[in-house]
């Protein structure tokens, strides 16, 4: 987590470089204006990048714990744990997507469309959540 945040603050030094150099530059090439949008949305990348490092280093105080990328005697296998968990035989991803995709053409074409999509997302989202309370798979 050491490394992460030392990559987000150097991130941050740059980004401020970055928007000092692009304010100077577009005061030059627009005789004397200042290019808003390039220079304020630098400079919000600048503050992102500093919010998400002070948070790494907040947390990785706060929990005083080591990643294993931090430690120098860690082995390959230590930073490779099981994540969680997806069952390869779910159907239930690939409705929610076409569900997913029948949204954005109701957005696009139709509004009508949306309610459909809305009901077919709600039944996926639902059937996903609760695919391991019925049927075989049941706990």
């Amino acid at each position: 987590m050491r490394a992460n945040t030392n990559l987000f603050w150097i991130l941050t030094v740059f980004m401020v470089l970055a928007a000092v150099a692009y304010t100077v530059w577009s005061l030059i090439w627009y005789d004397g204006q200042l290019e808003w949008v390039g220079t304020v949305g630098i400079g919000l990348a600048a503050v992102l990048s500093a919010f998400l490092a002070f948070y790494l280093s907040r947390v990785h105080k706060a929990q005083g714990a080591e990643l294993p990328e931090d430690r120098l005697d860690a082995n390959i296998d230590d930073g490779d744990p099981e994540i969680g968990f997806y069952s390869p035989w779910s159907w239930w991803p690939i409705i929610l997507a076409g569900g997913g995709a029948l949204l954005m053409l109701g957005l696009a074409v139709g509004f009508w469309i949306c309610f459909l999509a809305g009901a077919l997302v709600l039944v996926a989202v639902v059937g996903w959540t609760y695919e391991y309370y019925r049927g075989y798979f049941a706990r």
